[in-house]
């Protein structure tokens, strides 16, 4: 059981890491072309992050919320 306080803060980092994420694996894609090395990292990097956010909405689904 958790606080509506403490769901509303893990529902705000799903979003950044989500969308920073998916910005990251774009901006790795179109590095790729200049810079292979450094946009592969990029792409893993921010496909690591994204994929962690789309974890975080399944343990956000799981998580029930205590009465006041």
């Amino acid at each position: 059981m958790t606080k509506a306080k403490n769901i509303k803060r893990l529902q705000n980092l799903i979003w950044v890491l989500v969308y920073g994420g998916l910005l990251s694996f774009i901006l790795g894609l179109f590095t790729q072309r200049v810079d292979a090395e450094l946009g592969t990292s990029l792409s893993w990097f921010g496909g690591v992050v994204a994929l962690l956010g789309f974890a975080l909405i399944y343990v956000r689904s799981r998580l029930k919320l205590t009465p006041d």
